[in-house]
């Protein structure tokens, strides 16, 4: 007896007779379950599984540098022809960099700062500046400061502006008081309420030579698409000349100029300022004594204020201007950082010891700058 085919996808055809079989034998009629394929059984079906690959967040490169020549705290970063030029993909790997380190750190991008966010959102921040925004965040005092955006963009830059800046106006307080100790001597005591004035008019220009020309993270919003070229112009300009750009931005030379430009007007207005305030609070007090003491008529002359108010600023504006900026920017951030970084005592230390020498040597440039422009007599003259 014989059977058929034991697979109903044989091409053998099913109308041929089968002659072999023995006579009177008739098999069951069976419908085929599946009709002839078109195609041969041994073609091979053009069938491909597919299966996506995963995207995986970016690595932290925060610390890579670009063409600007350094590698400090903020990353690198070049000196091209435009303010917002570099890499065309920076801008998206600064963002999802920065968006990893944030679920690293297991925090929302809403529990930033708005400006902070926004950069992030933007691209204009890496990871590193997050990472360091969460450690400042630790201690109170920082944490209270990081409320406002001018402390915000310094802290971000250098997490010892802090430091420098209590170092600043520390030996600024001690020069000060020296500097006047050694001109009145035995009225030292009764003349405190002036020493007082001039001292606080030194921290208030001390605070603003530290604060002005100090390095930041631009957290600042894009300006309006009305604004003028000049606006754009300064906008776009570094706060520091000499500073190192972040990774994806780069300034160019007229960028860096414009920065000692704005700076220079900046410290002009105060410097002028606090010159006014500190001049007219002594003369009154000098006014108010000899009112009660005729016998210091000859003794202590009026300051003059409109001209000491002008030069000082002038002075601000040009070398302490300068002075600052190549110290921040170049002696600290490009020169004592990147070779202490991982030495923060011997850092602050260092720091200390330039701001010092600094200070003093403001002190020699201010007193023959007075003495060239006529508001203070040298000791033949008086």
């Amino acid at each position: 007896m014989a059977f058929p085919p034991s697979s109903p996808l044989s091409t053998a055809p099913c109308s041929q007779p089968a002659t072999h079989l023995a006579p009177g034998l008739q098999l069951p009629h069976q419908t085929p379950r599946l009709s002839l394929l078109p195609f041969s059984r041994t073609l091979a079906l053009p069938l491909r599984l597919r299966i996506p690959r995963p995207i995986l967040p970016a690595l932290p490169n925060a610390l890579s540098s670009a063409g600007d020549g350094g590698s400090g705290n903020n990353g690198g970063g070049g000196d091209g022809e435009g303010g917002d030029a570099g890499d065309g993909d920076a801008p998206e790997d600064n963002r999802r960099e920065a968006l990893f380190v944030l679920a690293q750190l297991g925090r929302k991008l809403e529990s930033l700062p708005s400006d902070l966010a926004a950069a992030v959102e933007g691209g204009r921040v890496t990871g590193e500046i997050v990472r360091r925004f969460n450690e400042l965040e630790g201690s109170a005092l920082l944490r209270w400061l990081l409320q406002f955006r001018g402390f915000r963009e310094r802290l971000l830059a250098d997490d010892l502006f802090l430091a420098k800046l209590a170092m600043e106006c520390g030996v600024g307080i001690i020069a000060k008081t020296a500097a006047e100790y050694e001109k009145r001597r035995e009225n030292f005591v009764k003349e405190i309420d002036i020493v007082i004035a001039d001292v606080v008019m030194a921290i208030v220009a001390d605070f603003m030579l530290v604060y002005l020309p100090a390095p930041t993270v631009s957290l600042q919003p894009p300006l309006a698409r009305n604004a003028g070229a000049i606006a754009n112009f300064f906008h776009n300009c570094p706060d520091n000349a000499f500073q190192i750009a972040l990774a994806g931005r780069s300034y160019s030379l007229l960028q860096r100029l414009g920065a000692i430009m704005r700076n220079g007007a900046k410290l002009f207005a105060v410097g002028t300022s606090a010159s006014l305030i500190g001049t007219g609070v002594t003369n009154a007090l000098i006014k108010a004594r000899k009112a009660a003491d005729k016998n210091l008529d000859d003794e202590v002359e009026d300051i003059p204020v409109v001209s000491t108010s002008v030069a000082y600023g002038v002075y601000m504006a040009v070398s302490s201007n300068l002075r600052y900026q190549v110290l921040a920017g170049v002696i600290e951030q490009r020169m004592l950082e990147p070779l202490l970084h991982n030495h923060k005592l011997l850092l602050s230390a260092m720091c200390f010891a330039v701001r010092t020498g600094n200070t003093f040597l403001g002190s020699l440039l201010w007193v023959d700058y007075a003495r060239l422009v006529g508001v203070q007599k040298t000791q033949e003259e008086s």
